[in-house]
């Protein structure tokens, strides 16, 4: 056993906690995992942990610096993972595995500056693109697939996450004039939903989509789709893989 397999032992019920955050937070894949191939559902719940670690850490709280400064840490991380090196208990799934871990890292700092409210919907977008495209380029790593088409699939995943997780201060700035406070989360919600890309992307990713989707089409982009309902989306979604 290798000095760093013995420094990261302590960590696996570590990294349980963090699947187990995911898990609370989409309880659909319970059931929507039986679309994913049983060999990458290990890796696809600890790389899902992950990019809501990030996302958590760039658009979470009412102080933006202690999201900051855990970005910066996550920043060094991936680059260490790039180089075989790991602390996070993320790592013991994830670090590694063949992936462009450098290339994330490179891209936080424009997840980072994704907190600012966009003005519309392609600035939206356009702030995203970095970090969508590494994501993107990961997935076809770990899971296979496209990466081009993939990348507008994740970009309106992570709007979907942004707008599960911090409700009004995701809606860009025109929607809110446009509809004043109070009708923008549906608003915004259902734009979403109509310009929702067809693909393709990974199996995982389609299938994360899916739900999302559901979710935006039950008027709440937070609250949990029903099992049978989960089940058909996530079966909708898998056949585009």
């Amino acid at each position: 056993m290798s000095a760093q397999d013995t420094q990261a032992a302590p960590g696996e019920n570590g990294l349980d906690s963090f699947l187990d955050k995911w898990r609370a937070r989409w309880p659909e894949w319970a059931v929507a995992q039986v679309f994913v191939p049983v060999a990458q559902r290990p890796v696809a719940l600890a790389w899902a942990s992950l990019v809501q670690e990030l996302t958590d850490a760039a658009w979470g709280g009412s102080d933006a610096r202690p999201g900051e400064a855990k970005l910066a840490w996550w920043l060094e991380e991936l680059q260490g993972w790039s180089k075989g090196v790991r602390r996070h208990p993320l790592g013991i799934a994830l670090q590694r595995l063949p992936a462009s871990w450098a290339a994330l890292a490179a891209s936080l700092p424009s997840l980072r500056d994704s907190r600012e409210r966009p003005r519309d919907d392609a600035d939206a977008r356009a702030g995203l693109r970095p970090f969508a495209d590494a994501i993107a380029t990961i997935e076809s790593q770990l899971f296979g697939g496209p990466v081009e088409s993939a990348v507008a699939v994740v970009t309106s995943s992570l709007l979907q996450a942004r707008l599960a997780q911090t409700g009004e201060s995701a809606v860009p700035l025109s929607t809110l004039a446009r509809d004043g406070e109070g009708a923008t989360l549906r608003t915004w919600g259902g734009q979403l939903l109509r310009d929702w890309p067809d693909g393709p992307a990974s199996r995982p990713r389609q299938v994360w989509g899916a739900l999302a989707r559901q979710r935006l089409r039950r008027g709440d982009a937070a609250l949990p789709v029903p099992p049978w309902s989960a089940l058909l989306a996530a079966w909708r979604g898998a056949r585009k893989a």
